[in-house]
């Protein structure tokens, strides 16, 4: 049974707890008090069977000294730590005395989850609640900014206000307005009142919404297939595309959206036909997840290539497509790569280098700004089509396969949008952002 990194902290609990010096346990199980000591400390890693010793001198199970929830607490807490970022600029470095940016002393964080496990457990709460939080105000930020049908609903809201204004002015200043106009005008400031209402009684209707989907902002037929997909698990089986899924696109709430749904059942049913998933999963364990070498395995174009991969069973590699203006036509986000809903993205992501450069593939490697430090391998590539032949417009499409990189060396910092990315000394930066105090 493996040991973690809190084995030293619950030898030290043990041993006091049964009363015994250092000395006494160490002399029982051969070695010297002072590797002891810093075993207890969890400064020198232990062998197999020097525990066994240690556990026979103290009398108890080695598994109890094993790695259990323990250790998966520190790397939650370490995680906390590290997305909460500096704390002004008197907090320490790194490597201050085991001091992180926070403040926190990372090097003393197993005792706090050996010795106060259920504080340790509220703040990995407490910290998932406030990346939670993060995201809705992301959210809610682009659906103010972009949301088309707020924006209308707004505009009608301020027309009617005006039109009820502008009467009820007239009806006050003019105390000698003959009878004829002032009944007109006060038909007019009741019908303009009744148009306030019902635009502010559909506001808040449309804001607040009702059931899963409305719940979580759905404004366009694109979100609604996006929620249908992603309540699948982002997949679609060769033998479900067999079988059809009209019963499940009818019950979309959009017509748009049942037609969108109906183009991208029709593309994977294209591609399942020139990859099949046995095929394509064997190709993948013999060449990698490269949709270069898998278009030109399978006769196909990378783009296939990349949804074929984004879209495989229990893959965890993310999608981004955009047309020829940059517009996000697919959002599949991959693990801690938060994705824009409405607007424009980072321009600093690769999938806007390729649209620039048609059929010339771009790997880059990133790190996004406010999760952990977490990196990805970028893969994006641009494709051309021409549908009315040389005479007619040339269309772009370009995708951005998010990977996941344990890498080490360089990497590009992103992020995800200008008005929420906390990375204030960006080259890149076209707006302020709503998470950085202004200067």
């Amino acid at each position: 049974m493996p040991l973690s990194a809190l084995t030293g902290t619950k030898l030290r609990e043990r041993r006091m707890a049964a009363r015994l010096r250092q000395a006494d346990v160490a002399a029982r199980a051969g070695i010297s008090p002072s590797y002891l000591n810093l075993i207890e400390h969890n400064r020198r890693k232990v062998t197999p069977e020097v525990m066994d010793r240690l556990a026979d001198a103290l009398g108890i199970d080695r598994a109890a000294l094993a790695e259990g929830q323990e250790a998966a607490l520190v790397e939650d807490l370490r995680a906390v730590a590290a997305r909460a970022g500096p704390m002004g600029p008197g907090a320490a470095g790194p490597g201050a005395g085991g001091v992180g940016e926070t403040g926190a002393e990372l090097d003393r964080v197993e005792d706090l989850v050996s010795r106060f496990p259920g504080w340790a457990r509220l703040l990995v709460a407490l910290g998932a609640e406030a990346q939670a939080l993060e995201r809705a105000v992301e959210a809610l930020n682009d659906r103010m900014t972009h949301d088309p049908n707020l924006s209308q609903s707004l505009h009608e809201l301020l027309s009617s206000l005006s039109a009820v204004r502008a009467t009820a002015a007239i009806l006050a200043e003019t105390p000698d307005l003959e009878p004829v106009w002032a009944d007109r005008f006060h038909r007019n400031l009741h019908s303009d009142s009744e148009r306030l209402a019902a635009g502010a009684e559909a506001l808040v209707s449309y804001l607040d919404g009702s059931g899963d989907t409305a719940a979580q902002g759905i404004a366009s037929p694109q979100e609604e297939v996006e929620d249908w997909l992603r309540g699948r698990g982002w997949q679609i089986t060769d033998a479900e595309l067999a079988g059809g899924l009209e019963p499940e696109i009818a019950g979309l709430a959009a017509m748009a959206a049942r037609d969108l749904a109906r183009a991208d059942v029709a593309r994977r049913a294209v591609e399942a036909q020139a990859m099949p998933e046995a095929d394509f999963a064997q190709a993948v364990q013999r060449l990698g997840p490269d949709p270069i070498a898998l278009a030109e395995t399978f006769a196909t174009d990378p783009l296939s290539a990349m949804r074929r991969l984004a879209f495989q069973p229990g893959s965890g590699a993310g999608l981004v497509i955009c047309d020829g203006s940059g517009t996000l036509t697919l959002r599949k986000p991959a693990p801690g790569f938060p994705l824009p809903r409405f607007g424009a993205a980072c321009p600093l992501w690769s999938l806007y280098a390729a649209l620039s450069r048609p059929m010339q593939p771009v790997e880059t490697r990133v790190e996004v700004a406010g999760q952990a430090g977490r990196r990805y391998r970028i893969v994006a590539i641009s494709t051309l089509r021409h549908p009315m032949g040389l005479r007619g417009p040339e269309l772009r499409e370009a995708a951005m396969l998010i990977l996941p990189d344990a890498g080490e060396g360089p990497v590009l910092p992103i992020g995800s949008s200008c008005r929420v990315c906390p990375r204030a000394a960006c080259i890149a930066r076209r707006e302020p952002s709503i998470l950085t105090p202004a200067a």
